[in-house]
Order: structure tokens, then sequence, then C-alpha cells
């Protein structure tokens, strides 16, 4: 059995543990606040700018805007979204794994497939296989619009000078404060949208036609590469508040952990503690009966 001290020892440290997790899940809790209401604030201008994308691009060809044409699949992109920052369950994990099957599904179909991680724990995980294009790497802290604009410039290039035929994004979609899922979504060639939905079809309802000044075209040469800038913050922000909420869950579950190592290790204190009574109590009563003979 463990001495007394060495109990006592263990004790004090994992309270010190159970501090310093109790204090992180207070940190991510206050982030998380800020981080979920600026996701909440953008989602409808994401929804509805992409309700704009469909009505401007219903019945529009597919190769006549160059983000929106669709090649021969040789060679694939993956926009992988991470945190900076580890301590948060398995969230990184998960966008980890999904992007692994990605990329191995595209390779067994002889595909080739480069990388552009943003975060610190997907360029980390990828490096070494010598597949990242491209890494954004302390950004996932305090990031703005300007470094998503610049992230999707840099894809939007690339695929332009034919460097890559298909873009995906993987990122971490926020659904609520203990549920964060891997998302995966087509990026790039931008699918233009059937005019009228199924729905409207099944409902015999209308659809609706816009007139547009100037014309959808020059609209549609403005808002791609908006678009695209969207999208990649959008992404950015589902990670951002799903990352706080896994590390928030992750330090909340380690504080519970070190609750019931501390109640194991003070029952096995107070053993301990019992066992070298109960032992100094047989030494004396062999003393007093060693006396008595």
């Amino acid at each position: 059995m463990a001495s007394l001290k060495d109990v006592k020892t263990k004790i004090g440290g994992v309270k010190k543990t159970s501090q310093i997790t109790s204090a992180m899940n207070m940190v991510a809790a206050a982030r998380l606040r800020g981080a979920q209401q600026k996701m909440e604030d953008f989602r409808p201008y994401t929804e509805k700018f992409n309700q704009a994308m469909t009505n401007l691009s219903a019945n529009m060809e597919s190769g006549q805007f160059p983000l929106m044409e669709i090649r021969e699949v040789q060679t694939v992109e993956i926009v992988i979204i991470t945190s900076d920052r580890g301590l948060c369950g398995s969230f990184n994990a998960n966008i980890l794994k999904a992007a692994e099957k990605l990329m191995v599904r595209y390779e067994a179909e002889g595909k080739k497939v480069s990388l552009v991680c943003v975060g610190k724990k997907g360029n980390a995980y990828f490096k070494k296989r010598g597949t990242v294009r491209k890494a954004y790497t302390d950004i996932m802290g305090s990031f703005q619009m300007f470094n998503a604009r610049s992230i999707a410039q840099d894809i939007a290039a690339n695929f332009l000078a034919a460097e890559s035929d298909k873009v995906h994004v993987i990122y971490g979609k926020f659904q609520s404060v203990a549920v964060q899922r891997p998302e995966v979504e087509v990026l790039l060639p931008v699918q233009p949208e059937a005019s009228g939905s199924d729905e409207a079809a099944e409902t015999g309802a209308a659809a609706g036609d816009y007139i547009y000044e100037p014309s959808p075209t020059e609209i549609m040469d403005v808002l791609l590469p908006l678009y695209m800038n969207v999208m990649i913050y959008h992404a950015m922000l589902e990670t951002g508040a799903s990352e706080h909420a896994a590390r928030m869950t992750a330090m909340d579950n380690a504080t519970r952990a070190c609750r019931d190592m501390i109640h194991d290790l003070t029952l096995l204190y107070n053993k301990a503690r019992q066992a070298g009574i109960t032992a100094e109590l047989m030494d004396i009563v062999g003393g007093a009966e060693a006396l008595k003979g």
C-alpha cells in the first residue's frame, strides 16, 4: 500500500489540476458566449447570401463564370479548418478524421490531393505527409473578415490557375453546446441552382422571377468572390464557437474526473492511515503483553 505522504501528495496534485480545469472551463464558457453570438448573428446573412446566389445563378451555365467552371477532376484541394489550441476533447480529431477519410477516397480514385490548413492542429497533423500547400496558423484565436478574404483569394487563385479542379471545405459545425460535428461542403466550383425548387414543383407554387439592375451576369461577377469570403468566414465562425463549446465540455469532464480521483485517493489515504494506526496499536499491545510475561 502507498505511504501516507505519497497519497497526500497525489491528492494535492489532483486538487491543483481540478482548479486549473475548472478555471479553463469558466474561461471557455465566457469566450463561447461571444463566439456563439457572432456565429448566430452571421448565420442569417449567410443564408440570405445563399438565397441571392441561388436566384441569380438559376438556369446559368456552369462555365459562364470562371469560379463556376466544371472540369474533369484531377486535383482536389481540401480546406481544413481546425483550432490553434488543444484541450478540447475529440473536436479536432473528428475534423482530421473526416479530412483523412476524404483524402483516402480521392487518392484511391487516382486523384492528387492538396491541403490548405487553417489552424495549428490541422497543419501539425498533415504537414508530415507533405500534402499541405499552404497553412494559416495563429489566426483562429482572433480572426476577422480580412483573414477569410485572404484565404478565399488564395483558394480562388489556385482554382483559376487550374492547380485544383475541385475544392472542399471541412470545419466543425456548431449544433449545440454539447454537439459539434464535422461538416464537409463543396466550395468550388460554385454550382448553379435550377430555377424553382422541388417543393414548389410538388405543391404547384410558381417560382418568382426577379428583375435585376444591373444584369445578373454583372452582379454575379461581383458576388462570386464575395461568396467565397462569406463561406470561409462562416466556416471559421462555426469552428471557433465549436472549439470553445468542446473545450468547455472537456474541462467540465476533466474537473469531474478529478473529483472522482480525489474521492478514491481520500479513501486510499484513510485506509493507509487506518492500517498505520492498527499497526501501532498492535505494537503497543504486543509490548504490553511482553511486559506482563
